[in-house]
């Protein structure tokens, strides 16, 4: 299964791609996680919030490849334990179907991308930085993958 991390947002921090890559590069090809950046919409004086989210909404569906799982970054999402999160994973494993997972631009994604999401997944209550966010996902999809792996990494 491949996991496709369709982000908004390009050109991180050394720090951002050296914590996304240590993650990476431990996950097994069974379970794998793709890059994907995408422009940010040109902001502007004459734009608007709602113009910027539709024009980014369009170049997320562009990158989701066929057939794959939405599954969108949302701050009003469910916040799943570390548990729980594997075994999301786990049902993703089982489909045998890709996940696209979506983090939006810093105006955070069109209402309409949402709702087409097959699921809403919310990091935290606090607001975090995208660069971090990057970081925090690969990290926790390393983690799920140890803990359905019995792997020492996930203590409880």
């Amino acid at each position: 299964m491949n996991i496709h991390f369709i982000v908004v947002g390009q050109k991180m921090p050394v720090w951002v791609q050296t914590g996304y890559a240590e993650y990476v590069k431990r996950l097994p090809k069974a379970c794998t996680l793709k890059l994907v950046e995408l422009p940010m919409a040109t902001r502007g004086k004459s734009g608007s919030v709602a113009q910027y989210k539709t024009e980014e909404a369009k170049r997320i569906l562009a990158a989701v490849p066929k057939g794959a799982k939405l599954i969108v970054l949302d701050e009003k999402g469910q916040e799943p334990s570390t548990v729980q999160f594997s075994q999301k994973l786990d049902d993703w494993l089982a489909s045998g179907q890709d996940v696209a997972l979506v983090v939006g631009g810093p105006d955070g994604l069109d209402a309409s991308l949402i709702q087409q999401a097959e699921w809403k997944w919310g990091l935290s209550k606090l607001t975090l930085p995208h660069p971090l966010v990057r970081v925090l996902v690969a990290e926790q999809i390393y983690r799920a993958w140890s803990v359905l792996q019995n792997h020492p990494y996930h203590r409880e």
